[in-house]
């Protein structure tokens, strides 16, 4: 398998059957009688099974998302694999079998998703497939289960088409809340903690087991964070939970004076659904992705990268930000790149789209009617540039953020 594999489609073709035609009274007759029996299945390269379904299929398909009955969905990660080859039955002169294998590549895109919310197995009301296509219907592509101190296992989850579901929990604490994403058993035995040790336990433990750890909504009227955060290991900082309200304002400019002391922090948003109200529902914000695949891993692996910009809903302005070859996230040097290329499409009328550094913010565009931006801002000194769109969504009240980006960074 090489590397940056999206999908694999196997098939094997062999001589099944054999039979000489015959003259009968009244025509020809063919005997088809089965000579050969050769099953299938697939070995992932640390010994596990990924599937066997014996001779009923002669193609199936692979990947992280999906994969052919029979055969479970993974990551298709570099290395040897093997074909299960089960010779059933062969005829005495041997049988030829023969394999194709077509192996299709990861390609950057953009994906919209959730990455907080919950169902009837905390305090949400709807089961996980129903909360699935819900937001299926909303138009995300994927979808965080993060029940309140309630573990779920990806193999555990339901397969709703066209829409990744991750697995999550958000560990629920009376000092604090974080989302612990993308793991089936982020830490063992029970959520409690009762000591600052075992909360850096548990944040440990998932830290080891590779989940994407996120402190959840830090400044909320009723459960802010109260641990200290550089005492724990995290990943991302939920700044956008729910509507836009004073408790977000409040955590992005937390994060904005933390990328000022010289922090490389990614930020994300959810909806924190728990049933339909006004201005609640799934992907209410959206967290938008540039990922290389649906796969869960990447999908995190991005988030992780700060390769992500928040919007209010899943229609909302799409942003495409680069620095000579880099993306969101990524740093540059200031010496060779000091410019930064932004194309931005669905802005409203009266909506603004400005740039913020360390030292300013620039207004880049206050729109006269609706339609897109594509320009360029120069950087006047190292540090980082992140964009925002503030829009009026309700007439002669203050203008809110429509859409939040993670920054490039310059550096010396």
């Amino acid at each position: 398998m090489p590397p940056d594999v999206e999908s694999l489609a196997l098939t094997y073709h062999y001589e099944r059957h054999r039979g000489s035609e015959t003259g009968v009274a009244h025509g020809h007759f063919t005997p088809r009688q089965e000579v050969n029996t050769i099953d299938l299945g697939l070995i992932a390269p640390d010994g596990t099974e990924v599937g066997e379904t014996g001779s009923d299929k002669t193609s199936v398909q692979v990947s992280e998302t999906s994969a052919t009955p029979g055969y479970r969905p993974c990551r298709l990660v570099p290395g040897e694999w093997r074909i299960l080859l089960g010779a059933y039955k062969v005829a005495p002169d041997g049988v030829m079998v023969t394999y194709e294998l077509t192996f299709t590549p990861k390609r950057l895109r953009l994906l919209k998703g959730d990455l907080h919310a919950h169902t009837l197995a905390s305090d949400g009301v709807l089961t996980v497939e129903e909360l699935g296509r819900h937001a299926l219907r909303h138009g995300l592509d994927f979808l965080a289960i993060t029940d309140h101190n309630q573990k779920v296992a990806a193999d555990a989850l339901p397969r709703v088409p066209g829409l990744t579901l991750i697995p999550g929990i958000e560990w629920t604490h009376y000092k604090g809340h974080a989302t612990f994403t993308g793991v089936d058993r982020p830490y063992d035995g029970s959520f409690a903690a009762n000591t600052d040790e075992e909360v850096a336990a548990r944040f440990a433990s998932a830290r080891a087991r590779g989940a994407l750890i996120t402190i959840a909504h830090p400044f909320d009227e009723g459960c802010p964070f109260l641990f200290d955060a550089q005492a724990l290991p995290f990943d991302c900082i939920e700044v956008w939970n729910g509507p836009m309200r004073p408790a977000n304002l409040q955590a992005i400019g937390w994060w904005h004076n933390l990328l000022v002391a010289g922090k490389k922090i990614p930020v994300c948003g959810g909806s924190d659904y728990h049933r339909s109200q006004l201005f609640l529902f799934p992907g209410g914000p959206t967290t938008c992705v540039y990922t290389m695949s649906a796969g869960t891993s990447d999908i995190l692996s991005a988030l992780r990268s700060g390769h992500a910009y928040i919007v209010f809903a899943p229609d909302g302005p799409t942003l495409d930000m680069t620095a000579g070859e880099a993306m969101l996230g990524d740093s540059v040097p200031f010496a060779r790149v000091k410019e930064i290329q932004v194309n931005v499409t669905g802005l409203h009328a009266e909506d603004v789209l400005q740039v913020v550094t360390p030292q300013s913010s620039t207004l880049l565009l206050k729109a006269e009617a609706p339609g897109h931006f594509q320009g360029s801002y120069r950087m006047e000194a190292p540090g980082f540039a992140r964009v925002e769109i503030l829009r009026e969504f309700v007439p002669s009240l203050p203008a809110l953020p429509a859409l939040i980006s993670n920054p490039i960074y310059f550096e010396v």
